[in-house]
């Protein structure tokens, strides 16, 4: 099946974070249920990626490689005898309207577009990446710290939970929207260092203010690799 979008996701910087079910209950897409690691509902802010995009009907002139920085949480969905594991997404930001415009009308994703830059060094065994944004006159940003090579992740762990989800969910007028995306497994460094300056509150919504400020359950970035989306279905 041919897809219907392509990108080259990179270093994807990744804050994970311990939430409140209930916080989220409200946002769970018909037809889903949160997944849970242990026990333990893990929200993740950042996801921030440098990203190649092309669609597959039509490229978006000059669109094609841009930042995005979302919060997303985990679902999943029984179809037949096996659990389809997918995330949902509260907000996702890129830096240009036109692909805000199509994300909602052909995914039903809650795109914002804002001022978005970026930078990347990775000499030798030394990784920084920063992503910035603005709202207003204010710069926003996440920055992480590495160092070494990155580390294949092992099967069942924290890392894995995090990475190995491979279908979206939104929530619809009409029920449930799912789509599949296919990438290789990927390898992660283990974050060094890393800071959060953001308004979360005012970014996300006042419910995910406490959560978001306290230390993340852990904190990576991953090598990222090319993507494949699928079509969107109605469930």
């Amino acid at each position: 099946m041919q897809p219907f979008l392509t990108a080259n996701w990179r270093y994807l910087a990744m804050l994970n974070y311990v939430v409140d079910p209930r916080l989220l209950a409200p946002l769970v897409p018909p037809a889903t249920e949160i997944d849970f690691e242990n026990g333990e509902t893990l929200p993740e802010r950042g996801r921030i990626s440098l990203s190649r995009h092309s669609a597959a009907w039509s490229p978006i002139p000059l669109h094609r490689d841009f930042e995005e920085v979302n919060l997303r949480f985990y679902v999943r969905r029984k179809s037949a005898d096996t659990w389809r594991r997918g995330v949902v997404f509260v907000r996702e930001l890129v830096p240009r309207r036109a692909i805000a415009l199509v994300a909602r009308a052909c995914y039903g994703e809650n795109y914002l577009a804002l001022p978005m830059k970026h930078e990347i060094e990775h000499v030798d065994s030394n990784l920084r990446v920063e992503f910035s944004w603005r709202r207003g006159r204010k710069w926003e940003s996440i920055r992480m710290r590495a160092t070494g090579e990155p580390q294949a992740i092992p099967a069942g762990t924290h890392a894995e939970f995090i990475t190995e989800h491979y279908w979206g969910y939104t929530s619809l007028r009409s029920g449930c929207g799912e789509y599949r995306v296919e990438h290789p497994r990927w390898k992660i460094w283990n974050a060094s260092d890393f800071e959060l300056s953001a308004d979360v509150a005012t970014l996300y919504g006042q419910q995910f203010a406490e959560t978001l400020s306290q230390p993340p359950r852990s904190a990576f970035i991953a090598d990222g690799s090319p993507i494949a989306v699928q079509r969107r279905e109605i469930l």
